[in-house]
């Protein structure tokens, strides 16, 4: 007749563990019976051996127990296989040890504590018990059900085991000590075999790990130093040792005023700072940074040598230059001498100083890319990427997919891997929109969602990007009109127009005309000495409706047809070659009311008053001109596009321009 046992746990958990455990050991021998006392258990057990898996499982299940019974309650041991993540828990850590008994939470930190876990502030916990605020890791065998919430790190290192002594005492009550006590002791040892192997094969991929940060430490281009909490050196790299001629050996072990002399040096690296500082160490030029490791009181020095930063950064920007992501030009590329470009000029130099939205109004051919290069070129961003897209250039799809990327699969003709969007490979700098005025209202709306968030989401993607980027628009055309027609969004307009510069066209700059074809004529290899003088003149009282573009393109025609010494007025194209005015030469009777609303806003602006279409209709018809405000609006409308007036919202309404003034000036004359 086969040996009987009864195992008698608390959890159903426990029973399946300790049942398992004696079933592999003795399970050839003895037959096992396991019963868990938050199930159910007989009325009367009668086995030839009863296990308690603890003393306060016996004194709650004892009276269920025959008195012909032999009784034992087992020693428990911790699962050596769970152990090796106690040891990831870093010395002197506070962990509250879970149980669902007092009692046994008390025998489980007393069973770590004997074998050597001894680096951890164990506190008891079981249910019913306060759990301290401020310990976040648990440590627990088995119960992890049982955790407070407050706690961030649970490590269940597995039920308790009954213990080789245990195991031997039942051999002996069975008479098989002789016959499996080798077998058990055997068995042991292999698990601690096995425990020391996992170790020591941690320790190894500890020391490599150490090895390579060391390598990785060794090689970075910095100075590197650490200190611990009690301020002694821990890492001193190559670099370190040259700028400040010490020695690695030296250095280790040693604290910061056995190494440093320098009253401002030591007073930066003993208290906490939020940006680095310069000094000269040894004949370097040092930017010292200061580091505070989260949750350490160890502290990161980096040592950048300067004069190698800039060096890398000229190196940099050569590198962007070839990508094309750099801006190409500057002011001083900006041709003029004339007071209204020198005035926009030092207009957007200030711009360039801050990291608001910049839009840049103007006809084309202007030069509105050019200033916004030089805006990007002379900010604080001047080393990052400067990305230009065209809404004119670009059909719209398109123009999505450039501008916000789009993921692998997102639709057909995807590439593979997806692709980064220009706001996204613009991250850090500066991204140009040209022609925003001929952007659709869909698109309009993306843009401003990205503007206002500063993140975006890839086509097909579902993950959110955030950028930093400076974003400066440009137009040729009136905003506020396509807002009145339906046609542009004007809470985008709003963001783009936080910072604003007006191009003057090159009629208004007709001074800066030599200067300009001086430049077109370097460019297309034309000697100074062959312009005609007469032929100079000629081209300066142009009024270049086509602006600078139109200029460079007539000296580049001129280079090329001209076949005498010298270029002369005979040379020119026709005049369907240039392009004419948008507005159509005005009638005399067009003249006439010109001048009489254009009197009429002057009159009030010199008054103070509001120029608004009913007052001026009410000045014209004392005057005796009955004009509708309907009449009047179009009249406005049309001598704004001429330049003579601005129209603006509330109430600085209607305001006459200088050359406005002018206008009723040569009309009097």
């Amino acid at each position: 007749m086969k040996n009987r046992l009864t195992l008698i746990t608390g959890t159903p958990e426990t029973k399946e563990t300790l049942h398992q455990q004696l079933e592999d050991i003795l399970g050839e021998y003895i037959l096992i019976n396991s019963y868990a006392v938050d199930e159910a258990i007989p009325e009367r057990v009668s086995d030839e051996l009863v296990i308690f898996s603890s003393d306060l499982i016996e004194k709650e299940a004892s009276h269920l127990v025959s008195n012909e019974c032999k009784r034992m309650t087992a020693k428990r041991t911790i699962n050596y296989q769970m152990i090796n993540q106690l040891f990831e828990i870093n010395s002197g850590t506070k962990v509250l040890c879970v149980n669902d008994a007092p009692q046994m939470a008390q025998e489980t930190i007393e069973t770590l504590e004997k074998i050597g876990m001894t680096h951890l502030a164990y506190t008891p916990y079981s249910p019913g018990k306060k759990a301290p605020s401020h310990i976040k890791t648990a440590i627990t065998p088995g119960e992890a059900r049982i955790v407070p919430k407050s706690i961030d790190q649970v490590i269940d290192i597995g039920v308790r085991l009954i213990d080789i002594t245990t195991l031997i005492a039942i051999l002996e009550h069975f008479h098989l000590k002789e016959k499996l006590g080798w077998t058990i002791s055997n068995r042991y040892t292999g698990k601690i075999i096995e425990l020391s192997q996992r170790l020591a094969e941690v320790n190894r991929q500890t020391k490599l790990l150490n090895q390579h940060l060391q390598q990785v430490v060794d090689g970075v281009n910095d100075g590197v130093m650490a200190i611990d909490r009690h301020q002694r050196v821990t890492v001193f790299n190559p670099f370190i040792e040259e700028y400040s001629g010490l020695s690695h050996v030296h250095a280790i072990g040693k604290t910061l005023t056995q190494l440093f002399k320098e009253p401002e040096l030591l007073s930066y690296m003993s208290s906490p700072q939020d940006e680095g500082k310069y000094f000269t160490m040894n004949g370097y030029n040092l930017m010292v940074y200061r580091i505070q490791w989260k949750e350490s009181d160890n502290i990161l020095f980096i040592f950048k040598n300067t004069d190698e930063t800039i060096t890398m950064e000229k190196a940099a920007r050569k590198q962007l230059m070839k990508t094309g992501y750099m801006s190409k030009y500057s002011f001083e590329d900006i041709i003029g001498k004339s007071p209204e470009i020198l005035h926009t000029k030092k207009i957007a130099s200030k711009l360039a100083k801050t990291e608001l939205p910049v839009l840049i109004q103007g006809e084309s051919g202007t030069g509105k890319e050019l200033f916004a290069h030089s805006i990007h070129n002379q900010s604080n961003r001047v080393l990052e990427p400067f990305l230009a897209v065209n809404f004119s250039a670009l059909p719209e799809d398109l123009l999505e997919s450039e501008l916000f990327g789009y993921e692998e699969g997102a639709f057909t003709g995807a590439k593979k891997g997806g692709k980064k969007g220009l706001f996204e490979q613009a991250d850090g700098g500066t991204i140009f929109l040209d022609e925003i005025g001929d952007s659709s209202l869909k698109l309009q709306a993306r843009l401003l969602r990205v503007i206002q968030e500063m993140e975006l989401r890839k086509i097909g993607g579902t993950k959110t990007i955030p950028i930093n980027v400076r974003i400066i628009a440009a137009t040729n055309k009136d905003l506020l009109e396509l807002i009145e027609d339906g046609k542009f969004r004007e809470d985008l307009y709003h963001r783009l127009k936080v910072l604003f510069l007006p191009i003057p066209p090159l009629r208004k700059r007709k001074i800066d005309i030599p200067l300009l074809v001086e430049q077109f004529s370097i460019e297309n290899n034309i000697p100074e000495h062959k312009w005609d003088h007469d032929l100079i003149e000629t081209l300066t009282h142009f009024n270049w409706y086509g602006n600078i573009r139109e200029l460079k393109n007539t000296v580049s025609y001129l280079s090329i047809v001209a076949d005498g010494e010298r270029i002369t007025i005979h040379d020119l194209p026709g005049k369907d070659y240039f392009q004419t005015a948008k507005i159509e030469p005005e009638s005399i009777v067009d003249h006439q009311l010109n001048t009489k609303v254009l009197t009429a806003v002057k009159e009030l602006n010199d008054s103070s008053k509001n120029a608004s279409r009913k007052k001026i209709t009410d000045i014209l018809s004392n005057e005796g001109s009955s004009l509708t405000e309907q009449q009047i609006r179009r009249i406005l409308e049309n001598l704004k596009k001429s330049g003579y007036v601005t129209i603006r919202r509330g109430r600085s309404g209607t305001q006459i321009t200088r050359e406005g003034v002018q206008y009723i000036q040569s009309s009097i004359n």
